[in-house]
């Protein structure tokens, strides 16, 4: 029974199901029955290895169901950027393109907004780089523990060969959001394939 709940991986529930069962063994199966006391070494033991076991199994439930979401939100994460990808070799509409990056750049960070424009932006306002870290000027932000900023919108700069094409503007002005590096990355991987669109219909201007 331990190991069945404990495999739902619920913490709560797991060692609610360990402490039930060490005391229902304490009270039906060891001596004196229908006490919940224990006078046998070997059963105090057993009731231990009980509590023990139940908390093990519960643990090792929550790791792999956190395991398992992460390899979904990976790959959902590489589905964005490939459908992306595919877009811009494909050579299909810009604005297409944005609204889409624009759909899965909110999804990713779990943010409230995203929009585009052209420029190179301030220098004082929040800045999501390449290297997936976010600063303010000269300060760097720690999303992790702080989440992103809220009071301003993020730049994202939209890029092609070391050369800025405009920028991704991101809200997170409704709640606080922490997305990890893994996510901010994501992000930059597909502002980048903006930036490659956006360097190709350059290219094939008159």
């Amino acid at each position: 029974m331990i190991v069945a709940v404990a495999s739902f991986g619920i913490r709560s529930a797991g060692i609610v199901a360990a402490v039930s069962s060490a005391v229902w063994f304490d009270f039906f199966l060891t001596v004196p029955y229908n006490h919940l006391t224990i006078d046998n070494r070997g059963d105090i033991e057993t009731t231990v290895l009980l509590v023990v076991i139940g908390a093990a199994v519960t643990e090792l439930a929550i790791w792999g169901r956190r395991q398992q979401a992460r390899a979904s939100r990976q790959n959902g994460y590489l589905a964005g950027v490939m459908t992306a990808s595919g877009a811009v070799a494909e050579g299909g509409s810009t604005e297409e393109l944005i609204d889409h990056v624009s759909a899965e750049l909110i999804a990713v960070l779990e943010i409230d907004g995203c929009r585009f424009a052209e420029g190179n932006g301030r220098h004082d306002a929040p800045r999501l780089n390449q290297d997936g870290s976010v600063t303010r000027g000269s300060h760097q932000l720690k999303v992790e523990r702080d989440g992103l900023p809220t009071n301003a919108e993020i730049e994202l700069v939209v890029q092609h060969a070391g050369v800025a094409k405009g920028r991704l503007l991101l809200t997170a002005s409704a709640r606080i959001v922490r997305p990890d590096l893994e996510q901010r990355l994501v992000a930059v991987a597909l502002a980048d394939q903006v930036g490659a669109a956006l360097s190709s219909q350059l290219a094939q201007t008159p």
